[in-house]
């Protein structure tokens, strides 16, 4: 009897189990177009094409499922470096997929997965609100973990070199880029865009960007607005402080003074195209001379 119990009890706790990742990954595709939230889309948004490439959405295993993310690599060769793409507040939406085009086009594997997959899809969510609540939600260390996978895949697929592997990230994928960076010291390099350098604490969010600088082994190219309202220059001096206090002297922070948060983001009014295009050079020969290219 006890033996049936038994089997019984692991039965239910498989099924349970399985019910759990069924739930566990909500978002089961990627956003097509561009996030409700900064519609409508700004009249200089890039549109990258894809000849000569290989692009499109794929799955990453991670546990409790699968990401959906977008991959973009040249169509013919490899295996070529990769580029992790992490994404801006509002998810992999046509601006981030536009992005893994472009390094596609200088010769990249770059992904870039879906990190609020579990948590909810804030595509189509149109209160900047109600998506800053689907993202406090989501766990640094799943987020590392998830990125983790994304690299393994990238280098199991036959078409990622893991050894010549890079990260870069876009506001709330800026901070992600500095934590990663110290996560994982196999990296090449990271190039962080206007990600958060100091926040609060929480449970789920333990530590800033600051906080992390005496574990960085990675050269990390920080690029940032002298008229981000969101984080403001005593922070990017701070962050470099900490920098040199921890003897990190091959990580740096460029700033660009006239430039606001976003001004990367070619599809909303915060774009500056001059400061896009000097920074976007600036992160190519950052990965190029950090030996991944």
């Amino acid at each position: 009897m006890s033996d049936d119990r038994n089997l019984l009890g692991a039965a239910l706790s498989l099924a349970a189990r399985q019910a759990l990742t069924r739930r566990e990954v909500l978002v089961t595709s990627l956003a097509v177009g561009f996030a409700a939230a900064v519609r409508p889309v700004y009249a200089a948004a890039i549109a990258t094409d894809a000849k000569g490439l290989v692009a499109g959405e794929v799955r990453i295993p991670v546990e409790g499922g699968e990401l959906p993310a977008y991959r973009a690599m040249p169509e013919a060769g490899g295996p070529f470096p990769v580029v992790l793409v992490v994404q801006e507040i509002f998810g992999v939406h046509e601006h981030i997929k536009d992005v893994c085009r472009r390094l596609a086009k200088e010769g990249y594997l770059a992904v870039a997965p879906e990190l609020y997959a579990r948590e909810g899809d804030v595509s189509k969510l149109t209160d900047i609100q109600e998506i800053v609540k689907v993202v406090a939600r989501v766990p640094d260390a799943q987020v590392l973990a998830d990125l983790d996978a994304t690299l393994a895949w990238a280098s199991q697929s036959g078409k990622g070199d893991a050894a010549r592997a890079a990260v870069t990230g876009f506001c709330w994928g800026g901070r992600i880029t500095w934590l990663y960076a110290a996560h994982n010291p196999k990296l090449r390099a990271g190039v962080a865009w206007y990600g958060r350098l100091v926040s609060q604490p929480t449970p789920r969010q333990p530590k800033s960007a600051v906080d992390v600088a005496a574990a960085l082994d990675v050269p990390v190219l920080g690029l940032y607005g002298g008229r981000d309202e969101g984080i403001p220059l005593a922070d990017v001096e701070r962050m470099r402080a900490a920098l040199r206090a921890a003897g990190k002297t091959t990580s740096e922070i460029k700033l660009y003074p006239e430039a606001p948060h976003g001004f990367n983001a070619d599809y909303r009014p915060s774009y500056r195209e001059a400061d896009a295009r000097a920074a976007w050079g600036e992160m190519l020969a950052w990965f190029r001379s950090h030996g991944v290219g």
